[in-house]
Order: C-alpha cells, then structure tokens, then sequence
C-alpha cells in the first residue's frame, strides 16, 4: 500500500509544524509521510518543541523549511497549523485538499521556562489528538 503525504505548514516552521510531522511520523508511519514547512522559515527547530517530543518518546531531527521547497512534490494533503499560514498558504501546494486545525504558537509563550514547556506540551498534546483525527478520516 502506498504511503499518504500530507504536509503540515505553519508561518516559522519551528514549533507546531514540526511536532506534526514528527508525530505522524512516528505514529502513523505505515500510512502517511509527513512533512512540514513555512510560508516564512525561521531556520530552526524550536529546542522545547524537541524536548517535548522526546517527553513521549519521539526522536525528531527535522528541520525548517520553506513551502516553496515543495512545489514538485505531489501531495494529498496540507493541513495548516496556524492562522497566519492558513491565509497565506500557497493554492499551488494542494489544490481543493487543505484542511484547517488552528493551535496556539507556545513560541509566544511569556514566562518561565517550567510555564513555556507545560504549553509546548499541552500543543504537542492537542496536536498528537487532533492530527490523528483527522487523518484517520482521509485515510
């Protein structure tokens, strides 16, 4: 059986992008490829988004990339991850097949490391609940 792609895109490819694809991945690996990418690429993966990863037990050695990094690649499916890529989310990428799920950026986080990472984790969390959702539904 061939293996799905979707792509996870959100504006900094740091944080929630990055705990998708490293989630499906690891979860879902037999049915879906995932990736990720920005609409505008920081050049990094936020060092909490990888520790709260490795919290359950997922290795993550992704790294930021831009959208336009994929304009050859057929995909079956993009799903944005923030509001802003979802506005500025190319048509190219995947005409008629992108999906919505907005979470909250735990890179804007205000306060000490132990308040920003119990974010990071509860966005891990929703993302783990509900990419595996909907995936499920276009499997």
């Amino acid at each position: 059986m061939k293996r799905k792609k979707v792509l996870f895109v959100c504006t900094g490819n740091s944080c929630r992008s990055q705990m998708a694809e490293a989630i499906v991945n690891e979860r879902l690996g037999e049915q879906w490829q995932a990736r990720s990418a920005g609409t505008k690429p920081v050049g990094y993966v936020h060092p909490l988004a990888i520790r709260a990863l490795q919290e359950i037990g997922i290795q993550h050695t992704g790294f930021s990339k831009s959208v336009t990094d994929f304009i050859s690649e057929e995909i079956d499916l993009v799903v944005t991850v923030c509001d802003s890529a979802a506005e500025e989310c190319p048509v190219w990428l995947s005409p008629g097949k992108t999906v919505h799920l907005g979470f909250p950026d735990p890179a804007l986080t205000k306060g000490s490391e132990a308040i920003v990472m119990n974010v990071f984790r509860q966005v891990r969390d929703e993302i783990q609940d509900q990419v595996t959702q909907l995936l499920a539904r276009y499997a």
